[in-house]
């Protein structure tokens, strides 16, 4: 097979297509033109547009071509899609996703043992539920006064909406009995509410899912400087007097090896991969892979009572479509985040055998925020190597007793929400394996200081190699409990501005020199 010809060089590399990825080329497409852009993606294009959402594939045989296509490198292993499976022992990932071979728990600790990731063109925004809240208490992050200015454009890019089941016959009741037993006491930003969706209705009534291509938008898509290479591994990041210069990237169709120069390197691959990168380019600040945190998830099942007839405009097809998404948000108080859908819709639906209804039956989801400690972690060494050739990923990782607890609460309360919106299908609710959310954070945290506490400053720079940037969840330095993609974006238009900002004002001071 012959080699693609890749640049020589950009103004910027972005290594990884998800949506944080995505957000800086739209940003610096936007506010940077003429800035050159090369954006590589180790796995291939799955969808059309590049980066869309696999849910928006009509054909289910092409979907499922497109989740297979993104599970990685190596032997394909069995999906899961539900805790049955994972109740009856098997170690399985959701499809679009592959596990950790190896590594994934060590003796005497608790690990990882679903521990997921996804290699195709938007990465897991290929994949996501597409819930977006945005984060309270102490799930923000206080040191940056700008956070909610940031949010407002992260919904923006993702095309966050709250009103994408607004026709679902049984939302607003199933809401109403959710506030009744949730929001006495709570303000209103922390009461029961529908879940803000990165989706849409077209005209016609379908829904429309996003993923990166929604981030990248046509004015990435038309920006003449910007380049999307797919089946590119980037293997380091080139260094030189201390500063991003570069990065070396291997053709994987073809296995010749290539450097690309760049003013300024963004590594958005994932929580997991980042620091892996990383680590194989000698930068290995002390907090590296360090406070890795995961959300533990407590789901649950009822089957709704006493609902009203549906009337003949209801509609009779269509996932979610009866009982929409609904959001009971993180307190301090309340440690954790829930989401409410109809059964069917759910990624993970809690039992194969329970003859589900259309409409009837809601699954309930508790994710906790983690009690942060430094020694969970993901670790690298020389010896071992994933499906890539990479230093693989190996994961540390203990429940601290405060995680104990919050997890036996959210059980405690996920059986009392689920009476009050119906009647349970089972008496107990089951705690999926650890790495179940996907929402891994905290290996490349972002600090005020470099203390060894935190590997970026507040622009996601990393400490003392200038030029070099990460982005994606793992930048989020709090402990949270919602999904975290709409704050890893609003973090990655913070960085994007300011590299945009400094390109911007070179490229001026250049032209004027010229004058």
């Amino acid at each position: 097979m012959s080699a693609r010809s890749f640049p020589a060089a950009a103004d910027v590399v972005v290594v990884g297509s998800g949506p944080t990825g995505a957000a800086y080329a739209r940003v610096l497409s936007e506010q940077a033109p003429g800035v050159t852009i090369a954006m590589f993606e180790v796995g291939p294009t799955v969808s059309d547009p590049p980066g869309a959402h696999v849910k928006n594939i009509a054909d289910p045989a092409e979907r499922a071509r497109a989740q297979a296509a993104s599970e990685g490198p190596g032997e394909r292993g069995e999906k899961v899609a539900n805790p049955g499976a994972a109740k009856a022992g098997v170690r399985g990932a959701r499809p679009g996703t592959f596990l950790l071979e190896e590594g994934y728990a060590f003796d005497g600790e608790d690990g990882m043992p679903v521990a997921a990731m996804s290699s195709n063109v938007g990465g897991m925004a290929a994949h996501w539920t597409g819930a977006c809240p945005r984060p309270n208490g102490t799930e923000r992050i206080d040191f940056l006064q700008d956070l909610d200015e940031l949010l407002d454009e992260g919904e923006r890019l993702l095309g966050v909406r709250t009103d994408a089941f607004d026709a679902a016959p049984f939302g607003a009741i199933v809401r109403e009995r959710l506030a009744a037993a949730v929001d006495e006491g709570r303000m209103d930003a922390t009461r029961v509410q529908r879940m803000p969706l990165a989706a849409h209705r077209r005209d016609d009534g379908r829904l429309v899912w996003s993923g990166s291509d929604v981030v990248l938008g046509d004015v990435t898509r038309e920006n003449p400087g910007f380049r999307l290479f797919d089946e590119a591994l980037v293997t380091s990041v080139v260094l030189r007097d201390g500063r991003a210069a570069g990065v070396i990237v291997r053709d994987v169709r073809s296995g010749v090896t290539h450097e690309v120069a760049a003013r300024f390197v963004v590594v958005a691959a994932d929580a997991l991969r980042t620091p892996q990168l990383l680590w194989a380019s000698g930068v290995r600040p002390p907090a590296l892979g360090r406070y890795l945190n995961d959300q533990a998830q407590v789901v649950f099942a009822a089957r709704l009572r006493d609902m009203p007839p549906l009337g003949a405009d209801a509609p009779a097809t269509g996932l979610a479509e009866y009982s929409g998404v609904s959001w009971v948000p993180f307190t301090d108080d309340v440690p954790f985040h829930g989401q409410i859908m109809q059964l069917d819709a759910s990624p993970i639906p809690l039992a194969e055998d329970d003859p589900v209804v259309p409409g009837s039956i809601v699954g309930l989801g508790l994710f906790c925020a983690k009690d942060v400690q430094a020694d969970d972690r993901v670790v690298f060494d020389d010896a071992h190597v994933d499906g890539y050739g990479m230093p693989a990923p190996r994961i540390h990782y203990t429940l601290t007793a405060r995680d104990h607890e919050v997890i036996e609460r959210a059980r405690q309360e996920i059986v009392r929400l689920g009476a009050a919106v119906g009647d349970p299908l089972d008496s107990r609710p089951f705690t999926l394996p650890l790495g179940s959310s996907l929402h891994y954070q905290g290996s490349t945290r972002m600090g005020l200081v470099d203390d060894g506490t935190s590997v970026c400053d507040t622009h996601s720079e990393v400490w003392g190699v200038p030029g070099l940037v990460v982005a994606g969840n793992g930048v989020i330095p709090t402990a949270t409990a919602c999904n975290p993609t709409l704050t890893s974006v609003a973090l990655a238009v913070r960085g994007a501005r300011r590299i945009a900002a400094e390109l911007v004002r070179d490229g001026a001071e250049a032209a004027a020199s010229l004058v």
